[in-house]
C-alpha cells in the first residue's frame, strides 16, 4: 500500500513534493483554511507492580489509540488585524485512561475520556500586529498568524480562546507532538502548570513585544473552577494566572535562544499539609486534597528553555522547571521539579531531507508534602497507586518521523519509563507507539 502511494503521489499533488502539506495554501489570500489528523497508538507489556491503585498505571498488558483532528480558519481584516477560528475533535483514549504517569505518553490524550469526540471550539481569536519600526522579516503562515512577513520590531496582541501552551515554553526541537516526541514532559516543561481546561484551552490575553535578538510576552487567562477541569472560572479577582517569559538570543548572528519563564497561579486549590494533617490526625479516613481547598492560594514557578542548532543538521534543547509544591498540581500534571534535554538529526545525510530522528531524555520530581500525601494513600488527579516508595520518575524518548508522500507522515517512537508515578515498587515499562500524521 506505501508503494503504490509513492507511485501515485506526483499524480495526485504534483511534483513539488516538498511542501509540507498535502495542498498549497496562497500566502496572498486573505482567507486561511487548513487541518491536521493525528492518529497514535500505544502499548505496553506487562511489568511488575507489588501494588495497584485506583490511578495506577495498570500493570497487564494495555493498548490505546487517540486520534485528534483540527480545522483551522482565519480570515486578515486588514494587513495587521487577523480573526482566527479553530474546531477541533479529540476522540480515544490514553493507556490506562492516562493516570498513573506525570510523564504521560502521550500529549493528544484527553485526561477525562468521558468528554466524548464530539467537536468543540479549540481557538477563537482576535489578533492585532502593531508596526514598530525596523525591517520586514519573512514569517511562516500558521494557525496563530497568516501575515507572510511581519516587521522586526513589533507587538503582537492576542485575545480569546487559546491555548497558553502556543505562546509559552515552545522550542524547534521539543513542542511538536505531531511530528517530534510525545510524551507530556518532553513537549512541555512538566513543572509549568499553565492555565488550561481538560482538554488544555483558557480564554485570556497575550501581549507580546518582538524585536531582532529578544522578546517579552506576558498572558493573563482564566484558571479551571478545580483541578484538571473542563469548566473556566471568569471571575478574576478570585482565579487568573499570569504568565511572563523573555526570549534572547545573547550571541549576534548565531541562533543560540534562551527563555525564562514564570507564572504565578491563583485558584481554589487545595493544601497538602492540610489533607495530610486532617489524616493522620484522625480527623478524615484517607487524605483527601479536594476537601482542603481554599479559593485565592496561590502557586508559582520559573522555567528555563534553551535550544541550540548545531552543523550537521543536529539541534539540542534543554529545560528546567520548578514549582512550589505545597499546593496541588492543578492544571497540567503532577511535577514540582523537572530537567529535560534532548535532540534532533534531520535526515538528510541519509538522503531522506524530510525525516527526523530524535532522543530526549526527562527526570521528574515532587515535593516533600505531595510525596507524603501520596505515601498515605492520597489521590491526585493523575496520580494515587495507594501508597509510594519515592523514586524520580525517569523516562526515555526515541522517534524516527518519515515524510511518506507530501503532507503524510509516520512516525515509530519508543519511550521508557522508570518508576512510574515516582514509584520504585512498579515497573520499569516500555510504551512503544506508532503514529500517523496528515497536513492539508
Amino acid at each position: 500500500m506505501i508503494g503504490l502511494l509513492l507511485l501515485v503521489a506526483p499524480l495526485l499533488f504534483g511534483q513539488d513534493q516538498d511542501k509540507p502539506t498535502l495542498f498549497d495554501h496562497s500566502d496572498d489570500s486573505r482567507v486561511w483554511i487548513s487541518g491536521q489528523v493525528n492518529a497514535i497508538h500505544q502499548q505496553h507489556p506487562s511489568f511488575f507492580a507489588k501494588y495497584t491503585g485506583e490511578h495506577s498505571l495498570q500493570p497487564a498488558r494495555e493498548k490505546a489509540t487517540s486520534r485528534v483532528l483540527t480545522l483551522y480558519t482565519g480570515v486578515r481584516v486588514t494587513k495587521s488585524t487577523e480573526i482566527l477560528f479553530d474546531l477541533e475533535s479529540a476522540g480515544g483514549r490514553g493507556i490506562s485512561d492516562a493516570f498513573g504517569l506525570a510523564g504521560f505518553t502521550k500529549l493528544d490524550v484527553v485526561r477525562n475520556p468521558t468528554l466524548g469526540s464530539k467537536p468543540y471550539l479549540a481557538r477563537l481569536l482576535f489578533h492585532q500586529t502593531i508596526a514598530l519600526g525596523g525591517e520586514s522579516v519573512p514569517a511562516e503562515p500558521n494557525f496563530l498568524s497568516l501575515m507572510p512577513v511581519k516587521p522586526e520590531k513589533r507587538i503582537e496582541i492576542y485575545f480569546g480562546k487559546l491555548g497558553i501552551a502556543d505562546f509559552f515554553d515552545t522550542n524547534a526541537v521539543g513542542s511538536d507532538s505531531h511530528l517530534q516526541f510525545m510524551n507530556w514532559t518532553v513537549d512541555n516543561n512538566g513543572a509549568y502548570d499553565y492555565a488550561a481546561d481538560t482538554r488544555g484551552y483558557s480564554v485570556g490575553a497575550v501581549f507580546d513585544y518582538e524585536d531582532r535578538n529578544w522578546g517579552l510576552r506576558f498572558a493573563e487567562a482564566l484558571m479551571p473552577t478545580v483541578a484538571n477541569g473542563i469548566k473556566l472560572d471568569w471571575n478574576l479577582r478570585r482565579a487568573r494566572a499570569e504568565n511572563l517569559e523573555l526570549r534572547v538570543q545573547p550571541l549576534p548572528g548565531h541562533k543560540t535562544t534562551i527563555r525564562l519563564l514564570s507564572y504565578l497561579n491563583h485558584a481554589n486549590m487545595g493544601s497538602y499539609r492540610e489533607a495530610i494533617e486532617a489524616f493522620t490526625q484522625g480527623r478524615e479516613p484517607q487524605p483527601d486534597i479536594e476537601a482542603h481547598r481554599r479559593q485565592g492560594r496561590h502557586k508559582y514557578g520559573f522555567g528555563l528553555n534553551v535550544e541550540q542548532p548545531l552543523p550537521h543538521d543536529i539541534r539540542l534543547y534543554g529545560r528546567l522547571g520548578w514549582n512550589e509544591g505545597r499546593h496541588e498540581s492543578f492544571a497540567y500534571t503532577e511535577v514540582n521539579s523537572s530537567i529535560s534535554t534532548g535532540g534532533d538529526l534531520q535526515g538528510r545525510s541519509w538522503h531522506r531531507p524530510s525525516d527526523r530522528v530524535g532522543i530526549a531524555y526527562v527526570n521528574n520530581g515532587i515535593s516533600g508534602d505531595h510525596r507524603r500525601y501520596l505515601q498515605l494513600g492520597g489521590k491526585g488527579f493523575l496520580l494515587g497507586d495507594g501508597g509510594l516508595t519515592y523514586g524520580r520518575e525517569e523516562i526515555v524518548e526515541s522517534y524516527y518521523t518519515a515524510r511518506l508522500i507530501r503532507g503524510v507522515f509516520v512516525s515509530l517512537d519508543l519511550q521508557h519509563i522508570t518508576h512510574p508515578g515516582y514509584n520504585r515498587d512498579r515497573g520499569p515499562v516500555f510504551v512503544p507507539g506508532a503514529r500517523l500524521h496528515l497536513e492539508f
